[in-house]
């Protein structure tokens, strides 16, 4: 059964459209409220945002909605997503509530939900939720002695920064390494740099400064291109690119070149693999990563188990089945022993860690495989089911039969915005470019 108001990420849209509108946003604290509500203790709720202008809309107006319910509310402002889910876990929060579009532009936003022990909601929790905010909740407003309480949290920050320095290995510092960070001037803006200088680095940091609409504009991990240029001029020995919420992670090596999820996934993988650590003999992706990360973790002896795209499915899978190493190759990379979501900051310095250990430069540390030739492209579309088309289906089918068991096809609608997703790969890129042509032509002249 699909969920009315929920995506594969929390709730999203333009901010002040619905359904991110402050009537909305304080109808979800107040059904998400209830639905946490479980026992007669005083219930709390730890709310973090990232930079975009509309935060404050949103977050006035949740505090609204989970007050006059009855939560009291804890504020730590601008956080990366996987501080508020540590946040919520370690200070004992009924619930956790982020408000970021991650690494979508300024004018978008969102509201991601976090249980009590830091992992997102289950669908069967987010169809309760949607349940109540289709109910006429004023029977459930608090009394007024009831009402919560709003506070900030003014050590939140450096809560998080503790705790990222402590995954670092004991006797590892970054002592030494010149260490340039983009943080999308974006929600890890002040912790990223900070955990990094106080490990030791010689920290040079861009997209720090957030006005409200430059998040992610021209720089994290969705334009790496900034970093590179960054990474060259100040010959630094690495560059770290987090996205909007910094829930995710680019390196881009000495040389300047990028190095995306699927090959830090590869570097995690085969360090923790000799080190004994791997919970598993194997690693969580979707199916989107690369058919050379697969390749090169079977020639350590290592499966890759595929999800479909979403952190989310890839945590379920990791949950389900006892994996502890997971990720996207966009750069969300879960490492459940620390985290309970992507966290850009903790995988980077898990990188770094090999680094040290190594002790070779990043461009080699970082390039475990030849990846194959993969080619994405989107296809536009306003409304309908182009997938279902008969010449669509006729395209895709033609691809699969040139392509055989020398590459692979995915084509996917995405979850947070109207395009569809045409993505091949195999050993022949004339092949690989050919085949996804045709399909986006054929979805295309369907969606037209």
């Amino acid at each position: 059964m699909p969920r009315k108001y929920f995506g594969t990420d929390g709730i999203r849209g333009r901010a002040n459209a619905f359904p991110v509108t402050p009537e909305f946003a304080m109808k979800v604290g107040q059904a998400a409220g209830v639905a946490f509500q479980r026992g007669t203790h005083r219930h709390r709720v730890m709310i973090g945002k990232d930079t975009r202008l509309s935060g404050y809309m949103i977050e006035n107006a949740l505090v609204a909605g989970f007050t006059s319910v009855g939560m009291d509310v804890l504020l730590v402002g601008p956080m990366p997503t996987p501080a508020v889910a540590m946040l919520t876990r370690s200070m004992r929060a009924d619930l956790g509530v982020m408000i970021s579009a991650s690494h979508n532009p300024f004018d978008d936003n969102g509201i991601k939900l976090f249980a009590p022990d830091g992992y997102k909601l289950s669908d069967e929790v987010e169809r309760e939720i949607e349940s109540l905010l289709d109910q006429d909740l004023s029977k459930k407003l608090a009394a007024s002695r009831l009402l919560g309480r709003a506070k900030r949290i003014d050590d939140a920050q450096a809560r998080y920064i503790e705790f990222a320095k402590r995954t670092l290995p004991r006797n590892l510092d970054l002592a030494g390494l010149r260490i340039v960070i983009d943080c999308a001037n974006g929600a890890g803006y002040k912790v990223a740099p900070a955990a990094l200088w106080e490990l030791g680095a010689e920290v040079v940091t861009i997209g720090d400064k957030p006005d409200g609409f430059n998040i992610n504009e021209a720089c994290g991990s969705t334009h790496p291109e900034t970093l590179v240029e960054k990474v060259r001029e100040m010959r630094a020995d690495i560059g770290i690119a987090l996205d909007g919420d910094a829930d995710r992670v680019l390196i881009v090596d000495e040389k300047g070149h990028v190095v995306d999820g699927d090959q830090l996934m590869a570097v995690v993988a085969q360090s923790w693999l000799e080190d004994g650590r791997l919970a598993q003999p194997g690693i969580v992706a979707t199916v989107m990563s690369n058919l050379g990360l697969e390749r090169f973790l079977g020639g350590l002896g290592l499966q890759l188990a595929r999800t479909p795209v979403g952190d989310r499915y890839v945590l379920e899978h990791m949950r389900e089945h006892g994996f502890n190493v997971g990720g996207e190759q966009s750069g969300h990379i879960i490492l459940s022993d620390y985290s309970t979501t992507g966290d850009g900051l903790v995988a980077a310095l898990q990188v770094l860690a090999v680094v040290l250990k190594m002790g070779r430069p990043v461009s080699e540390v970082c390039h475990r495989f030849e990846p194959l030739p993969q080619i994405l492209k989107n296809v536009r579309f306003k409304g309908g089911k182009p997938l279902e088309a008969t010449s669509v289906v006729t395209a895709i089918d033609d691809a699969k039969l040139k392509l055989g068991s020398h590459g692979r096809l995915v084509i996917r609608p995405s979850g947070t915005e109207p395009v569809i997703r045409v993505m091949a790969e195999g050993d022949d890129r004339e092949l690989v470019e050919t085949v996804v042509d045709q399909i986006v032509a054929a979805v295309a002249k369907a969606a037209a």
